[in-house]
């Protein structure tokens, strides 16, 4: 079994910065692809960033591209989120998840992932 548990949201001013973290239970942390994913109010689920097993290659959405960056500390079994320059647009719970064995292609889809996090809101204030 494998426990997720996401802190470091908060309110936060355009412009500014934020790091969420996702804590992982369980020995085999380091074979999971690990992703981060948020959902705004009456929206959907959407895909934020992933990051391989190995923290070799990682994926993001174009919405955050140049400004959120994920990694990730296998001996530490904790997955990171480096959120700068942040956008009202940016407001949401933000959920951390992990699968295994998927292709990189597939990170976007929030199907592959078997696990979840309870999620942590961040907020950015105009």
């Amino acid at each position: 079994q494998v426990q997720l548990v996401e802190s470091g949201g908060g309110l936060v001013q355009t412009g500014g910065s934020l790091r969420l973290s996702c804590a992982v239970s369980g020995r085999t942390f380091s074979r999971y692809v690990m992703g981060w994913f948020r959902q705004a109010p009456g929206k959907e689920r959407e895909f934020v960033a992933a990051i391989s097993w190995s923290g070799g290659t990682t994926s993001s959405s174009d919405s955050v591209k140049g400004r959120f960056t994920i990694s990730r500390d296998n001996a530490k079994n904790a997955v990171y989120l480096q959120m700068n320059s942040l956008k009202p647009e940016d407001t949401a719970v933000y959920y951390c998840a992990a699968g295994l064995n998927f292709a990189s292609s597939r990170r976007p889809d929030a199907k592959n992932y078997d696990y979840w996090g309870q999620g942590t809101q961040v907020t950015v204030s105009s």
